[in-house]
């Protein structure tokens, strides 16, 4: 008898539905967003949107700042109260003393321009998301950053 071969999914699609299932942690009204950071195939740091640690989350707050005052998507990420997954995956390998230097990043959403840029300092090689999001600034920066973007495909 010959050995068949184990079918097993492509490490992109392996993170990939990591991040989706890391994006059922947010309480987040307008978009659920989870992000996984990995080094060498190794999960280095998860992250999901909400609110700042030990703060109100937007339900709890009054509502959506963004959606009360009409705010159209892509823009002023900066009326926002929570943190995003990208922001809140980079800050637990801070807090952790982790490197996620020369590693890739899997998001469900395409990051905006505020991620792109921490993603860019953050010394990040590799974005692979699943969904599109409007936000000219973020594909010029990371467009001009070198770092390669990649949206995930099924197959």
């Amino acid at each position: 008898m010959g050995k068949t071969k184990c079918e097993r999914p492509t490490w992109d699609e392996y993170f990939t539905e990591i991040a989706k299932l890391v994006s059922t942690r947010s309480n987040c009204e307008s978009r659920k967003v989870g992000a996984v950071i990995t080094v060498d195939n190794q999960i280095i740091s998860t992250g999901y949107n909400g609110a700042p640690k030990g703060l109100h989350h937007c339900v709890d707050a009054g509502g959506c700042l963004r959606k009360l005052n009409k705010i159209e998507s892509g823009t002023r990420q900066e009326i926002c109260r929570a943190v995003h997954a990208e922001q809140n995956a980079i800050i637990s390998a801070a807090i952790k003393g982790v490197s996620i230097k020369g590693g890739t990043i899997y998001t469900n959403t395409y990051p905006c321009s505020i991620c792109a840029r921490m993603l860019i300092n953050a010394e990040i090689k590799r974005i692979v998301y699943d969904s599109d999001y409007s936000d000219p600034l973020s594909k010029e920066l990371l467009d001009e950053s070198g770092i390669e973007v990649v949206k995930f495909e099924k197959k």
